[in-house]
C-alpha cells in the first residue's frame, strides 16, 4: 500500500484540498497543523483543528466520494500522502489492515459526535471554559496556557463571532480567567470547572501522549478513564 507513498512539506496556508475535490489520497498528518473547513454562500467554518497524528478524507477515500471538507494547512507542515485506490484494494486483501481503519473511522466518528454534543448541548461561554480546560490538560496543566490557533479561528471552531468570543473572555474574567495576546491565564481552576462542568462523554482530556498515536487510541483512553473520572483540573 505504500509503494506509492510519498512525503511532502507544505507551508502555512496552503490550502490542500476543496470541498467537492475528488479524492486520490489519504492525508496523514505527522507534523504542523491542519484546520478543515466548509462553507456555504458566503459563509465558512472550522469544522475540526488536527495536530499530530491525524489522518484526514479517510471516509472519502474509503467510499472512493468527492470531499466534504477543505483542509488547509495553518502551520508548515509535514504530510504523508497515500494512494486511495491501493488503500482500498489493501482493505479487500487484508482483514487487519480493514478492522485498522474501521478502528481509525470510528474514532473519528466518536470525535465528531463529541463535537456536535458540545455545540449543541452548551452555551458559547461553556464551550469556551471547556476549550481551557482541555488546553490546559493538553499542555501538562501549565498556567498560564498558550492559545495554539488565532482568535478568529478559535472562534470560528467554537461556532462563535470573534465578538462574542471576546465577549465570552471577558465574562470568564470572573472566574479568574485573563488574557494577555496568546496567553490564558488560569487563576482559579476549581472555579472554571464548576462552570464548565465538563464530562467525559462530551469531553476528551487525555494528557499528551508519550508517543503518537492516532484518533483510536485517545478514544480508548478517554472511554476508559471516564468510568472513573473525577477533576481533571486538580
Amino acid at each position: 500500500m505504500t509503494g506509492g507513498a510519498f512525503l511532502q512539506r507544505f507551508p502555512a496556508g496552503t490550502t490542500l484540498l476543496m470541498e467537492g475535490d475528488r479524492v486520490d489520497f489519504l492525508y496523514v498528518l505527522l507534523d504542523g497543523a491542519v484546520e478543515l473547513q466548509g462553507s456555504w454562500k458566503e459563509k465558512e467554518t472550522t469544522l475540526a483543528l488536527l495536530r499530530p497524528v491525524s489522518t484526514f478524507i479517510l471516509a472519502a477515500v474509503v467510499l472512493d466520494a468527492d470531499a466534504l471538507m477543505s483542509a488547509r494547512t495553518l502551520e508548515r507542515s509535514e504530510i504523508l500522502m497515500l494512494s486511495g485506490e491501493a488503500l482500498r484494494r489493501t482493505m479487500r486483501q487484508d482483514a487487519d489492515f480493514s478492522f485498522a481503519v474501521a478502528q481509525e473511522l470510528s474514532g473519528c466518528y466518536r470525535g465528531l459526535v463529541r463535537a456536535v454534543k458540545n455545540q449543541k448541548l452548551r452555551g458559547g461561554v461553556e464551550r469556551l471554559a471547556n476549550y481551557l480546560i482541555t488546553q490546559r490538560v493538553r499542555q501538562g496543566m501549565c498556567d498560564p496556557i498558550v492559545l495554539p490557533h488565532e482568535k478568529r479561528v478559535l472562534a470560528s471552531l467554537l461556532g462563535m463571532s470573534p465578538e462574542n468570543l471576546s465577549r465570552a473572555f471577558a465574562s470568564l474574567s470572573s472566574y479568574g480567567v485573563s488574557v494577555q495576546g496568546a496567553e490564558v491565564g488560569i487563576g482559579r481552576p476549581e472555579a472554571l470547572e464548576r462552570l464548565a462542568r465538563p464530562h467525559p462523554l462530551i469531553d476528551n482530556h487525555m494528557p499528551p501522549p508519550t508517543e503518537n498515536i492516532g484518533k483510536a487510541e485517545r478514544e480508548r483512553w478517554s472511554s476508559q478513564t471516564g468510568r472513573t473520572c473525577g477533576s481533571v483540573l486538580g
